[in-house]
């Protein structure tokens, strides 16, 4: 990825967020889209903002000529607290956007399983009060959490990516919450929770979506 990365000390409700923010080299400050906010997977198992998902997603935002924030929610790596099962940590995802994604900027929001779920929550509350341009949810945890479900105005400008053989969150699970709302899934046929072998194909798949 042809860009710089910058370490980001944010402030959240438990503390300090560790944060880092990967922008574009190739264009002028005064071309760049907008800013992407991106969520990991699950802090219990692992999950970080140097997930390898987390860092294509992230590739694909900043070569489609987006800055890309990634964080590490409470009680991981230097972030304070400690895990609060998805509602502290949605109010770390909204104490990042505000920091980083300035009022007036076009706004992405994206995530990885946990931090799909997490997203989920982060669009229908932010959603309203400003425009939320683009939205990626890749593996979402509909087996283990409570999603939120989509402002309808949102549909259009989200992607939701499921891997058919994913054996940590079932397909059916993504469909029963998807369904409802008509919203689209697209299923890749082969690939597994973590998209091994297949993060190309990840991040082709997203900068199509952002450069629709």
């Amino acid at each position: 990825m042809n860009a710089s990365t910058q370490l980001l000390s944010l402030q959240g409700e438990s503390g300090v967020i560790e944060a880092l923010l990967d922008k574009p080299l190739e264009i002028p400050a005064s071309q760049i889209r907008g800013t992407a906010v991106i969520a990991h997977p699950h802090p219990l198992y692992g999950g970080s903002m140097q997930n390898k998902v987390v860092q294509t997603l992230a590739r694909a935002f900043v070569q489609c000529g987006w800055r890309a924030v990634r964080f590490n929610f409470r009680g991981v790596g230097a972030s304070d607290g400690a895990y609060d099962d998805g509602r502290g940590e949605l109010l770390d995802m909204v104490s990042v956007i505000e920091q980083t994604a300035l009022p007036g900027q076009a706004l992405a929001l994206a995530g990885f399983s946990f931090g799909a779920y997490v997203t989920s929550h982060a669009l229908a509350r932010t959603w309203g009060t400003r425009t939320i341009d683009k939205v990626v949810l890749v593996g979402v945890a509909a087996s283990r959490f409570q999603v939120a479900a989509l402002p309808h105005d949102a549909h259009d400008a989200t992607l939701v990516l499921h891997g058919e053989q994913d054996d940590t969150v079932e397909l059916l699970s993504v469909m029963d919450w998807a369904r409802p709302q008509s919203l689209p899934v697209m299923v890749i046929p082969g690939v597994e929770h973590f998209f091994h072998g297949q993060l190309p194909l990840l991040k082709s798949l997203v900068m199509r979506h952002l450069r629709a």
